[in-house]
């Protein structure tokens, strides 16, 4: 495909996100639910204090991708970014391309679109996923298995993406929770007001950069909307989900 129609593809895809305010983090109550939760046996208590105090924060209206960029539109646009796919994949899977190699197609579509083309922030991300209410995950408050490519739904590897209707997010937006794990623009900071023992930094993390969303490889506790965490190892799949001004 040629390189207008790949961008006039990923414009399409676009999804209105309404101004609004939204839910950020968690009370203590959840994530002492979730530490004794049956199935999350191992999960540490500081993976998930990183998510207190919940507070609310007002969002602007924007547009972002309905599903992340996949193989084959980072491949057909490699001529003009000079970015191409660093995992192998299916051609309809999610791209990855790595963390400054994103940043640099985020400026490289920008220069072609005469837009600003970027990655959402956190809060941006959030308000996607849940919307107007508290919603845990993207399509609602129950855990059920096969709305996500991830935990005993795992296929053991990326798969295409859109492929989980049922896992739909509060605005319409797919795999938003599974398959790969999705790079926000924000990077790690403790919330304001978070326990003490909540670090500064994280310095296990490949990249400064919170990630949203979990993928195949993990548990059903990243899937949830308010999960942040860091980039564990170096080659992980990161899907790349689109904003553009």
């Amino acid at each position: 495909m040629d390189v207008a129609s790949v961008l006039a593809r990923i414009e399409d895809d676009l999804v209105e996100v309404p101004a609004g305010q939204v839910a950020v983090g968690s009370d203590l109550d959840t994530v002492h639910a979730e530490l004794a939760a049956p199935d999350m046996g191992g999960i540490e208590p500081g993976w998930l204090l990183k998510e207190v105090p919940r507070h609310v924060v007002s969002v602007p209206a924007f547009r972002i991708g309905k599903v992340p960029l996949t193989v084959a539109q980072v491949r057909d646009l490699a001529e003009e970014t000079a970015i191409r796919p660093v995992r192998a994949g299916g051609p309809d899977h999610p791209a990855t391309v790595g963390v400054e190699q994103t940043l640099a197609l985020c400026e490289a579509l920008s220069e072609l679109t005469g837009r600003t083309v970027r990655l959402p922030t956190e809060e941006e991300w959030v308000r996607a996923a849940r919307g107007d209410d508290l919603r845990t995950y993207p399509w609602g408050d129950q855990w059920e298995e096969g709305r996500a490519n991830l935990g005993r739904s795992s296929r053991g590897d990326t798969s295409p993406v859109g492929q989980y209707p049922s896992g739909r997010s509060a605005f319409g937006l797919l795999d938003m929770a599974g398959n790969a794990d999705e790079l926000t623009s924000t990077h790690y900071a403790p919330f304001a007001g978070a326990p003490r023992e909540v670090p500064e930094r994280e310095d296990w993390a490949h990249s400064p950069h919170i990630t949203k969303g979990g993928g195949f490889m993990h548990a059903r506790d990243l899937a949830r909307c308010d999960r942040r965490h860091g980039i564990y190892s170096v080659g992980e799949p990161l899907a790349i989900r689109l904003v553009i001004d």
